[in-house]
This record gives structure tokens, C-alpha cells and sequence, in this order.
């Protein structure tokens, strides 16, 4: 299992007010990554010390000014759980627009020999859930509001 290590700067990174009243954290945007294996999501246990602390989400984060969105989502899936983004297939995009920031999900496969793990100091866990568990967990609040949109897209995808 490799150790935590700690997050590199890089040039999205910081926070944009936003005219619905949030902080949002990314200077381009932001992006995550939705892993579907089997009906289940991969879902990350944020660290207390992060926004939203000590709740559940996908793994994700600023966009860098010359990265697409699946770019952003594979990078930050990688830095935070350790994945080989190889064993991903991305399906399609879904947006969060805020405004003038937005965040974008990018709905992928994982192959089965996909494996996570805390890669640093931002996750606390991660753990496949149950498209119908998911909503028992204390979710990030973002991801809670779009999670009843995202999920019907899912049924739809993985009939």
C-alpha cells in the first residue's frame, strides 16, 4: 500500500465566491469522479480538516487551467485515491453549473481489478456503497443535492 503524501499547488487552486451565497474551491471550476461497479459507487470519507469535512463524496477537486473535466477528475481521483486511471472508462459528464463556477461528475466504469485506498491526508476511507446506501451515509453537501439527479442518469446508464 503506498503512503499518504501531500497535495502539490497547482494553478486552480483556490476559492471563488459564489453569487448563490458559497465558497466554492477551485479557480476554474472543479471536478470528481463517480466510479460505478456492480450498482455500487466508490465513494471517499472526506477528512475533517477539509471543506465539508467528515462527510461522504467522490473523490475530486480543482480544475488546473489546461486540463479538461475528465482530466481534473482522473488527477485528483489518483491523488487522493490512488488509482490506476487505466482502469477507468469514462461514460459521460454530468454539470453542476453555479453561476459562472461550475463542477462537473464524470460517470466512469471501474474495471473489476480497480483497487482504492487512502492515498493522502484528504480521505479518512474510501468504500463501494450501494446505489441504495448511499443516501444513509452524511454526504458532502454538494454531492447531497446533485445525488438524486446523478442517480437517475446511473439507472439509466446501468440498466
Amino acid at each position: 500500500m503506498c503512503k499518504p503524501r501531500a497535495v502539490a499547488h497547482r494553478d486552480g487552486d483556490g476559492w471563488v465566491q459564489c453569487p448563490c451565497g458559497n465558497r466554492h474551491w477551485g479557480l476554474n471550476g472543479a471536478a470528481g469522479l463517480l466510479l460505478v461497479r456492480d450498482r455500487t459507487i466508490l465513494m471517499q470519507h472526506r477528512a475533517p480538516w477539509v471543506h465539508n469535512g467528515d462527510t461522504w463524496g467522490i473523490p475530486g477537486g480543482a480544475r488546473d487551467s489546461h486540463e479538461t473535466v475528465i482530466e481534473a477528475a482522473l488527477r485528483e481521483a489518483q491523488e487522493e485515491i490512488g488509482i490506476h486511471t487505466n482502469l477507468v472508462d469514462p461514460i459521460e459528464t454530468f454539470g453542476d453549473e453555479h453561476n459562472g463556477w461550475r463542477y462537473d461528475t464524470v460517470i466512469a466504469n471501474a474495471h473489476a481489478n480497480l483497487v482504492a485506498h487512502e492515498q493522502n491526508d484528504e480521505s479518512l476511507q474510501v468504500e463501494w456503497v450501494k446505489f441504495d446506501d448511499v443516501e444513509k451515509k452524511v454526504l458532502h453537501p454538494s454531492f447531497a443535492k446533485s445525488w438524486p439527479a446523478l442517480l437517475a442518469r446511473l439507472e439509466i446508464i446501468f440498466i
